[in-house]
């Protein structure tokens, strides 16, 4: 299954449902979020900064991770970013197929 990396920030009001629910809790949520859209949940973690917590999840598809993303992101309290994340092989198998690109003005 593709693997992505989502990255997430809560507004004040879901960092006031952290406080009180506890940070075990966010991530029994997750998993069960993503079990439902057909995901596994690898990691969890929490983070300092503008990013308030990561997760790396094995999904079936995009359309999986589209539909668990915008579920969350219109709960108006946490905001997703998710980004795709491609092993080793895949990156070798990319860098062996020859595509052509010319950049501005050359």
């Amino acid at each position: 299954m593709p693997k992505y990396l989502i990255q997430g920030s809560y507004t004040a009001e879901g960092t006031k449902g952290v406080r009180k629910d506890g940070g075990s809790k966010r991530r029994q949520v997750a998993e069960a979020l993503m079990k439902e859209a057909g995901a596994r949940l690898e990691a969890f973690y929490f983070t300092f900064g503008d990013t308030d917590f990561v997760g790396v999840v094995d999904a079936p598809d995009n359309v999986s991770i589209a539909a668990m993303s915008l579920a969350v992101n219109s709960s108006a309290v946490t905001s997703l970013r998710t980004t795709p994340l491609l092993t080793p092989e895949e990156m070798d198998a990319a860098a062996k197929k020859q595509v052509t690109y010319r950049g501005p003005g050359q």
